[in-house]
């Protein structure tokens, strides 16, 4: 623990990246792992995760992200798609894969099934979009987390204008929507804000024990 302290610490959101500076296949796979086992409600993980490495594409997301520079330079750019629209398909999938893994049938999940489509479905559209995006924030942290212990830099990023994501990625088509960035790689040693005193709160303003 005092490691994933020490790390959290470590950790800053990047403003400069190392464009030389590359992840590595297998630490990239370690990333991807870490936002798989994310948590999520029901364990129903519904978006996608796309990995933008095409620099054509990142050049087309820079000027619709405020200009970022992290967009063009880290080393991978995470796009986080949330689902917007969750039917019953969305559910059978999971369920089909719950049995798949453990051994059981779909009729003995039924009851769960059924339970979860009785409490998503019904839900207006945005209502479903905002809960289905609220979840990709629990993978960004797992994200998060991961590359501190691998000292690989990441810089969420809710600077940018989703619509033009959609558009530029073909997201709508896909009944998705860009929820939240993620730019990873390393940080240049020109990067002064690495060198920045971490500023928190006080514990004591924080935290509230009843």
């Amino acid at each position: 623990m005092t490691n994933f302290i020490e790390n959290q610490k470590w950790r800053y959101a990047t403003k400069k990246f190392d464009a030389n500076k590359k992840v590595s296949a297998s630490d990239l796979e370690t990333l991807k792992d870490a936002i798989q086992l994310s948590s999520s409600s029901y364990g129903l993980q519904l978006y996608k995760v796309f990995i933008i490495e095409n620099p054509e594409v990142r050049a087309q997301l820079q000027p619709v992200s405020w200009g970022q520079s992290q967009i063009v330079e880290a080393s991978h750019l995470l796009v986080f798609a949330n689902i917007v629209d969750v039917q019953d398909k969305h559910i059978d999938d999971y369920v089909q894969n719950i049995a798949n893994t453990r051994g059981l049938s779909v009729e003995d999940l039924k009851g769960y099934s059924d339970f979860m489509k009785s409490k998503i479905v019904p839900l207006p559209v945005d209502k479903k979009s905002i809960w289905t995006s609220k979840q990709t924030y629990l993978a960004l942290a797992n994200l998060m987390n991961a590359a501190a212990e691998l000292k690989i830099d990441v810089t969420p990023m809710e600077g940018f204008e989703p619509e033009q994501y959609n558009e530029i990625l073909g997201l709508n088509a896909l009944g998705l929507n860009a929820s939240l960035v993620a730019a990873v790689g390393y940080r240049h040693e020109d990067d002064a804000t690495q060198h920045y005193a971490k500023v928190r709160k006080p514990k004591h303003e924080l935290f509230i024990t009843i």
